[in-house]
């Protein structure tokens, strides 16, 4: 047997949520709950609310928030008739949502010391796409220094998102308070 699906399972692919992603694109990240309110059963969308939250350092609720997410994501593989296992490929833009959702699930669990879990979670997305976790940590949790120059001269540095990494909506924010 050659080739990485050796049980030969069908891949799982989402259908597109182009209502989600559009909502999310005309929000600030104070405006995700509404998404969520509209669109409960994305994955994408709570996704997002969860890396909002761990963006703000809020770990718990961005680990309710991918709870969520993660079992909306369940009910979403099941429907396009995955069974438990097999690959659910990142390079189908649609199961992004999903794959976030246990991404931002797992970072939540291992913050807050769930061990089991956070195994657990590595071997789904390992056996969903051996390089989203690569991906993730490499070229979506990267970044940039942005120098903001505070009232009365001051510097500190924020991260920000590498722009152009991933076509869905950001996930990441920063606020620059002051005056200019």
């Amino acid at each position: 047997m050659t080739g990485a699906n050796l049980l030969d399972q069908p891949e799982t692919l989402l259908p597109p949520e182009p209502e989600v992603i559009a909502a999310l694109s005309r929000t600030g990240s104070r405006g995700i709950p509404e998404v969520v309110a509209a669109y409960p059963t994305s994955p994408l969308a709570w996704a997002t609310l969860a890396d909002a939250a761990h963006a703000e350092g809020r770990t718990l609720e961005s680990y309710a928030y991918a709870r969520v997410g993660y079992h909306r994501g369940l009910d979403s593989l099941r429907k396009a008739g995955w069974r438990g296992q097999g690959p659910i490929p990142w390079s189908h833009e649609p199961n992004r949502g999903v794959l976030r959702a246990l991404y931002a699930l797992r970072r939540a669990a291992a913050e807050i010391g769930e061990t089991d879990e956070v195994e657990r979670l590595t071997a789904f997305l390992n056996g969903a796409d051996p390089s989203v976790i690569n991906r993730f940590e490499h070229e979506h949790t990267e970044t940039q220094v942005i120098r903001v120059v505070t009232p009365g001269g001051g510097r500190h540095s924020s991260p920000a998102s590498p722009p152009g990494t991933d076509p869905a909506p950001p996930t990441e924010a920063f606020v620059i308070r002051g005056d200019n």
